[in-house]
C-alpha cells in the first residue's frame, strides 16, 4: 500500500508507531544489556540506577509513556485493519495504551521492592546445621571449616568449637554463635 492511500488516522498511527517502537526497543535492549537498564525520567536526565526515581508506584515515566504510545499506535492500526471505525479504534488504542502504562509501572514498582543485595549476614547461620569440611580442633585450639547453607547458598566458613573433642570431617555440627562476624562457633551433633 502506498503512503497516499492511507487515511489520516492511519498516517497518525504510523507516525506514532515507528519512533515509539524504535525507542521502546532501544530501551529494552539497554535494559537487557546493562541488567538494570539505562533509565531516563520525563525531563530527560540520564539515571542509571535501574528504576524510575525510586519513589513508589510511578505511573508516568518515560518507559511507561513509550509503552503507551507503542501499544496505542499498534492497537489503533490493528483496530482500523479489522474494520473498526475511527472512534472505536481510538478508544481501543487508548485503552490498550493505558493498560500497558499500568503494566510497566507495576513491573517497575515490584522490581523496586526487590532489595536483596546478596551480602552474607553471618548471624543468619546461628542454629543452622552444616557439615564439617576440615576437622575442627577441640576447645578453640585451632580453626576448621564447615560447609553450611545460609541465605539459600552453600558457604565454606571457618569454625571453632568449645567441645572437648575435635569434630571430624564429615560430621554434622550446629552453629551456636558467630565471633567477630566471621568465625562460626559450632557444637557437634550427637
Amino acid at each position: 500500500m502506498n503512503w497516499a492511500d492511507y487515511t489520516m488516522i492511519e498516517k497518525i498511527y504510523w507516525v506514532i508507531a515507528i519512533p515509539s517502537t524504535a525507542l521502546f526497543l532501544v530501551f529494552l535492549l539497554m535494559s537487557l544489556v546493562s541488567g538494570a537498564g539505562a533509565d531516563m525520567d520525563v525531563e530527560g536526565d540520564i539515571d542509571g540506577d535501574g528504576h524510575d526515581g525510586g519513589i513508589g508506584f510511578q505511573f508516568i515515566s518515560l518507559k511507561s509513556l513509550l509503552g503507551f504510545f507503542t501499544v496505542f499506535s499498534w492497537a489503533g492500526l490493528a483496530a482500523i485493519e479489522s474494520g473498526q471505525s475511527n472512534t472505536s479504534s481510538i478508544l481501543i488504542a487508548a485503552g490498550s495504551g493505558l493498560a500497558m502504562m499500568f503494566i510497566i509501572a507495576g513491573v517497575f514498582y515490584l522490581m523496586s521492592k526487590v532489595t536483596d543485595d546478596g551480602t552474607l549476614v553471618m548471624s543468619n547461620a546461628i542454629n543452622h546445621m552444616g557439615e564439617v569440611y576440615l576437622t575442627i580442633p577441640p576447645r578453640r585450639t585451632g580453626f576448621g571449616k564447615v560447609q553450611i547453607r545460609i541465605q539459600g547458598r552453600l558457604h565454606e566458613l571457618e569454625a571453632v568449637t568449645d567441645d572437648d573433642e575435635s569434630i571430624a570431617t564429615g560430621r554434622l555440627a550446629t552453629v551456636i554463635a558467630v565471633e567477630n562476624n566471621e568465625i562460626l562457633v559450632v557444637k557437634a551433633n550427637k
